[in-house]
């Protein structure tokens, strides 16, 4: 169980660093991919909700601390979506990447939205049109399809541990 914990602090603090830093240099449309938003969903996905609430609570504090205004926002939204897509585990199928693809799509939709209400909504700012076609919908298009790639990975790391917490149990 440790290893399982480690290996999502880790992943967190790559997602966390890539976001940050590496995808900058990789803007398309201005927007990075948002890689902490996978790893949420990735993590609830594959768990269910308890993982995804505390994984989605960690990415999101990690956002805060870096580039928060508000303190605990990007904690709530990503608690909230790691919460809800942890719903979901139930309808895990290990072959087909359509569903982690629409879930990881749906998530990105939502914190846009909920970013934009927080942010900009709240402070008389109503030109929701051109964010959601020239944030929104950029963001949510490259998190989804880097989203894939990850979810690829953190789902093949979650096999091995799990093989090795079998053998071990053995």
């Amino acid at each position: 169980m440790i290893r399982k914990k480690i290996t999502a602090a880790i992943i967190i603090l790559i997602g966390f660093l890539l976001q940050t830093s590496v995808f900058r240099s990789f803007e398309l449309a201005n927007v990075v991919p948002n890689m902490l938003l996978i790893v949420t969903v990735s993590y609830a996905y594959l768990r269910g909700r308890t993982s995804g609430l505390l994984i989605g609570f960690v990415c999101g504090l990690l956002l805060d601390m870096y580039c928060g205004s508000v303190m605990g926002l990007y904690a709530f939204i990503f608690m909230s979506i790691g919460f809800l897509i942890g719903f979901c585990r139930k309808f895990y199928f290990t072959d087909t990447l359509a569903l982690p693809f629409i879930l990881i799509s749906v998530s990105d939709l939502v914190y846009g939205f909920y970013y934009f209400i927080t942010e900009f909504l709240m402070r008389g700012k109503l030109a929701f049109g051109y964010y959601f076609l020239h944030v929104i919908l950029p963001e949510m298009l490259y998190t989804a399809i880097v989203g894939i790639v990850i979810y690829r990975l953190i789902k093949v790391l979650e096999q091995i541990i799990n093989k090795a917490y079998i053998r071990k149990e053995d």
